[in-house]
């Protein structure tokens, strides 16, 4: 059960007690919020609902999702309302919606190679969707969930990246569905302010992981985690040169809050802790390590033709979160934080002893 795991549980606790976010604005509010099976989604049901019960905040919360099994928890711990939808389709909902929080989108790699047409689909319909229904209930605030990918491959390497310096993305490339996506969904949504007064903000999240994440998910970090739990080598698939940045789970919902409420329209926050920005390569290291102590190998098993597998092109990004601190954000764990928090839960969760190593 949910409410016996440990460090989700003082995540939630965390997340409660962060006194920069106003959640009196929240009281007696309607949130709605889309791809709420996804880590993201989940995070923020959980969030919102703890600290909801906590301070008497009587929110009602709002779930759409197009996978309903894992939706269940959500409901029965978390008392929220499950809406089985696809986004791509117009969201209609009785009463009043204060506050949205757009999380849905296709973000496994292997469907950006594979099926590009789908992730654009979702993408932009969805946004679409979501933007109107906000403009139709008069909501309070909408945000939308957006990537690090925007940023493209441009040379990143004279310091930290803030929000206004995007680059080249290569638009031959199918795989660019992704990225190209995401920024037409960013100027969508500052189109509706512009032209309906919708009052949205854009998170850019960095890679976000942590206590709450699927065991299943197919990203680099969990391979890595996977492997330590397995006491299995480290595979690398690629050279590992691109960078990554990262922030945790519970950080991310903060920010998420804090962007929503306190945030100002049209602007978009990267969501990352900018102490941890490593190479993928160097992110291996540290797990085998400092986490497996040395337990494990790192090795190179490159596939015949990494196209295929849709992995993101090689970038040096290392970006700011000043913006984000301004709004009275401060990131709370580190990488190796993150990777114990991740695993002790994963074991935890499964009945396992709750520790790191088997």
């Amino acid at each position: 059960m949910e409410e016996n795991r440990r460090i989700l549980q003082e995540d939630l606790e965390q997340i409660n007690n962060d006194s920069a976010i106003p959640w009196e604005k929240l009281k007696n509010s309607t949130v709605l919020i889309t791809g709420a099976t996804g880590l993201i989604g989940s995070a923020l049901v959980r969030g919102i609902s703890f600290a909801s019960r906590r301070r008497g905040l009587n929110v009602r919360i709002l779930v759409f999702d197009r996978n309903a099994t894992p939706a269940e928890s959500l409901t029965q711990y978390y008392g929220a309302e499950f809406f089985k939808q696809d986004i791509r389709e117009t969201m209609k909902v009785e009463g009043r919606v204060d506050y949205i929080f757009h999380c849905a989108d296709i973000t496994k790699s292997s469907e950006m190679a594979f099926n590009p047409t789908e992730v654009i689909e979702t993408s932009l319909y969805g946004t679409m969707n979501a933007l109107n229904l906000a403009r139709e209930k008069s909501a309070k605030s909408l945000v939308y969930t957006s990537s690090m990918e925007v940023y493209g491959a441009g040379d990143h390497t004279r310091g930290l990246v803030t929000e206004e310096q995007l680059s080249s993305i290569n638009l031959k490339s199918p795989r660019s569905c992704y990225p190209e996506g995401k920024r037409m969904c960013e100027c969508m949504c500052a189109c509706w302010l512009s032209q309906y007064g919708v009052p949205s903000k854009i998170a850019r999240l960095s890679h976000i992981f942590g206590a709450g994440s699927p065991k299943d998910d197919p990203r680099v970090f969990a391979e890595f985690a996977r492997s330590v739990m397995a006491c299995e080598n480290i595979v690398l698939k690629t050279e590992g040169d691109t960078r990554g940045n990262y922030c945790y789970s519970a950080d991310a919902v903060r920010a998420l809050l804090l962007i929503a409420l306190k945030g100002e329209n049209g602007e978009a926050y990267n969501v990352v802790n900018p102490k941890e920005s490593v190479a993928i390569r160097q992110m291996a290291g540290i797990v085998a390590e400092r986490i497996c102590e040395g337990r494990v190998l790192v090795i190179l098993d490159k596939p015949t033709d990494e196209k295929k597998q849709g992995y993101a092109p090689s970038v040096n990004t290392k970006l700011s979160a000043e913006k984000l601190e301004q709004l009275g954000w401060r990131p709370q764990y580190g990488l190796e934080d993150m990777y114990r928090r991740m695993i002790y839960d994963w074991r935890e969760s499964q009945g396992q002893p709750a520790r790191i190593f088997l």
